[in-house]
């Protein structure tokens, strides 16, 4: 009998593409050259730092700052940890947990966002996008209502800066990635 292996997952330093989707399947958005500074069984975290972006229009530009990125599989929202001069932003994307094959990280996008503004103001956006996209692709009541549930969760962490939320994290995983930038490029040498 023979058994395949199971395929290997993203390991610090390794450089992935993360891809968002629409629940009709339709491809959203491409983050192109996102290291990847951690993986455990459930989470993914990594940095993008003026990476490639392609919009499904074909539109494409660049990241500004660098970003921390949260994923986790069981969550139904991923966190973006945006670095600028005047403190750190979130996006927050409200979606299905991530999964992971050889070409991508992918998950689905459901339209909702929260902002958090370095003074801790939060901002929900784009419902009215998420009202009408429910309608046009209708979404079943059970992801209304686990969107709901998480955006909850989410608040929650948010308001007690927990995970991606603290500065401490933000430190900690934005000097690991200074620090596998060095490495690369003294291996260069």
């Amino acid at each position: 009998m023979i058994v395949d292996k199971p395929s290997r997952g993203p390991r610090e330093g390794d450089v992935i593409t993360i891809k968002s989707y629409k629940h009709d399947g339709s491809l959203h958005r491409t983050w192109r050259d996102t290291m990847v500074l951690k993986t455990s069984e459930n989470a993914i975290i990594g940095l993008n730092d003026h990476t490639l972006v392609t919009e499904d229009n074909g539109r494409r530009w660049v990241t500004r700052e660098p970003a921390i990125l949260y994923f986790h599989k069981k969550y139904w929202f991923n966190i973006v940890a945006m670095i600028r001069d005047n403190g750190i932003s979130y996006y927050c994307n409200l979606a299905s947990p991530y999964t992971m094959d050889k070409e991508a990280l992918k998950y689905i996008d459901y339209d909702l966002d929260v902002k958090v503004f370095p003074d801790g103001e939060k901002h929900l956006l784009d419902a009215d996008e998420y009202a009408t996209h429910s309608k046009k692709w209708h979404y079943p009541k059970e992801i209304d209502s686990i969107l709901k549930d998480h955006v909850k969760i989410l608040v929650d962490w948010i308001n007690e800066e927990k995970g991606p939320f603290s500065q401490g994290y933000v430190d900690v995983w934005y000097s690991r990635y200074q620090y596998l930038m060095q490495q690369r490029l003294k291996d260069r040498r």
